[in-house]
């Protein structure tokens, strides 16, 4: 993502504006390596965040809420002691590098006013959070960076704060254009987007690409080769960026895969001219918070979920695994009837089979046919003996058979259950929407107790999908068993209407009904979202078993989200993202 040195300046430009003279009251740590300041400034009140994950480093306002620690980390409770009830005295940047300084009076437990300074280094997986005295000493960090990492450049409480080797770039605001065009031009063999990455501090792949656009400069063509037209293009190019920088002549932007502007791709503080689907914001900060919102939320509820998905594989393989034992022991007692038959056979002929005989050719007086069986015996025991060692058999095969029925039946549906919540994982969006699911396969027995530490303190339930269909009817989705659940048995009335995927792993989906009839337009939106919410959402013709909630019951005993239904009719439908998302209640 092209948090350049550029954006950095609007970022900070935009900072100074706001928190200049500002104080800071609250801090937070919601993440291993992330800040939330909240702030008061010029009557109102702002949370600012600065994150040093290794995916998307950043600073900015927002306005999203996370769930805090119980207990907050100590870089946190270093943070409060230092900073809390401090003022904003400025914001600064560094030469176009990724590195902003926060500096902060605030007053120590002496009564002596102290200046502190809060560093943000937004470097990929190097991004670190530092705290510094007035000397430049860290008082800590939120990543320590020892001499077994970097023997350069040790970031440890106590060593003096340096900053990263400065890059062997020109300034853009201080750049002689003519001399740079005139250097290209005679050593150049790179394309000019790479050169200007190389050569020019602040520059992300994204602006280099915007100039090389705007000037016509094919990437493939190195800048010595290119004719000396495209070079003044590309010159007048470089010059109206330069400026822009220059001037504070911000636009920023966010760039979206496709004309729904669901899917945030890039973002930038300049105009971006080379992609169709581009939306503007009046602030840079307001275009972060509304890029990371979702690539942030994504990236965190991956890692929540990816302890969650090893337990359910995991169960998942032992269950497939065990099926696959169970399916060979019923072979294995396929045949079981013939010991039956082997038994009777000698019972009847007792008296004509030879003692110490190896084996007997009897009459099968069960077949039409007449025909003769060839019966093994063990030779060292009696007709009668081997008669009652069949029959043994039999009763242990037969024993075999009903009770791994019985197991493999109890798999089969383990297995539907397990695939179930797997799907509905992948619906979750939030913390306590995959908290719930954790909680269920605690509560099932799939996961250990003591690792499943949510608090005593019953929290309201997470809520469904809200849709609203073409026809004004309010359609609800499950997104975990827990809300299947209490949408299918508590939350809706006899007549609404129950949707699911036939046999196949999905949501439950409720069409509320004040209504006599549901539209067959709503009961096809309907149908369409059921298909999209479930494992067929990336297939086509997918059936949808349809019908009253009155004839959807739960037997007892049943895992969560599991229920039978009657009096029920199907529709084949095909998932349409883009209906889904034009019918979602915000």
């Amino acid at each position: 993502m092209p948090f350049d040195g550029v954006v950095v300046k609007c970022v900070v430009n935009e900072l100074s504006d706001i928190l200049t003279g500002s104080r800071v009251e609250k801090i937070f740590q919601p993440e291993s390596d992330e800040i939330i300041i909240n702030i008061r400034a010029k009557g109102q009140n702002y949370k600012l965040l600065l994150s040093a994950s290794a995916n998307y480093p950043r600073i900015h306002f927002t306005d999203s809420s996370k769930e805090n620690p119980a207990i907050p980390p100590v870089f946190c409770m270093l943070l409060r002691k230092h900073l809390s009830g401090g003022r904003i005295t400025g914001i600064e940047f560094h030469d176009f590098e990724r590195i902003i300084t926060i500096n902060i009076e605030s007053v120590n437990e002496l009564g002596d006013l102290t200046n502190k300074n809060l560093i943000i280094e937004i470097m990929g997986r190097h991004s670190n959070i530092i705290l510094t005295n007035s000397d430049g000493r860290i008082l800590d960090s939120i990543k320590h960076v020892d001499n077994e990492v970097s023997r350069v450049r040790e970031v440890m409480p106590g060593r003096q704060y340096i900053m990263p080797p400065a890059q062997d770039k020109y300034n853009p605001e201080t750049l002689d254009l003519e001399s740079f065009i005139n250097e290209a031009s005679c050593e150049c063999q790179t394309s000019a987007e790479k050169y200007l990455l190389n050569k020019i501090k602040g520059f992300s792949p994204l602006l280099c690409r915007e100039i090389s656009f705007l000037s016509g400069v094919d990437d493939r063509t190195s800048f010595i080769n290119i004719p000396q037209g495209k070079k003044e293009s590309f010159k007048n190019a470089l010059e109206y960026t330069i400026k822009a920088i220059a001037s504070n002549n911000f636009k920023p932007c966010i760039i979206f895969e496709s004309d729904d502007f669901y899917r945030p791709i890039d973002f930038h503080c300049l105009n971006i001219e080379q992609y169709k689907y581009v939306k503007h914001y009046e602030l840079m900060n307001n275009t972060l918070d509304e890029f990371y919102k979702e690539k942030d939320s994504v990236e965190r509820s991956k890692q929540k979920k990816s302890d969650v998905l090893k337990i359910l594989n995991n169960n998942l393989d032992r269950c497939h695994k065990k099926l696959s034992l169970q399916q060979e022991k019923l072979r294995e007692v396929s045949d079981r009837d013939k010991l039956k038959l082997f038994g009777e056979l000698i019972t009847a002929n007792i008296y004509s089979i030879p003692k110490s005989a190896k084996s007997v050719s009897l009459l099968n007086y069960y077949s039409d046919d007449n025909d003769y069986i060839d019966i093994k015996l063990d030779p060292d025991f009696t007709p009668q003996q081997n008669a009652q060692r069949y029959f043994k058999q039999y009763s242990k095969s037969k024993s075999a058979f009903f009770s791994t029925t019985k197991q493999l039946e109890e798999t089969s549906k383990e297995i539907e259950y397990l695939e179930g919540v797997l799907q509905l994982l992948d619906n979750c969006s939030s913390l306590q929407e995959i908290n719930e699911v954790r909680q269920e396969l605690s509560n099932e027995g799939y996961l250990s107790k003591r690792k499943n530490n949510n608090s005593n303190k019953k929290e309201k339930p997470s809520a469904p999908l809200h849709f609203r269909s073409s026809d004004g009817f309010d359609i609800f989705v499950g997104k975990n068993n827990k809300q299947n659940d209490l949408l299918t048995l508590k939350q809706s009335t006899s007549f609404d209407i129950w949707l699911h995927t036939k046999n196949i792993p999905g949501s439950h989906v409720i069409i509320k009904n004040s209504q006599k009839a549901v539209p067959d337009n709503t009961l096809l939106e309907a149908s369409i979202i059921a298909a999209y919410h479930s494992k067929a959402k990336s297939s086509a013709n997918v059936p949808i078993d349809y019908t009253a909630v009155k004839n959807v019951k739960k037997l007892p005993g049943a895992k969560p989200g599991m229920v039978n239904y009657e009096n029920y009719k199907t529709i084949i439908v095909t998932p349409d993202e883009k209906l889904v998302k034009k019918l979602l209640v915000e």
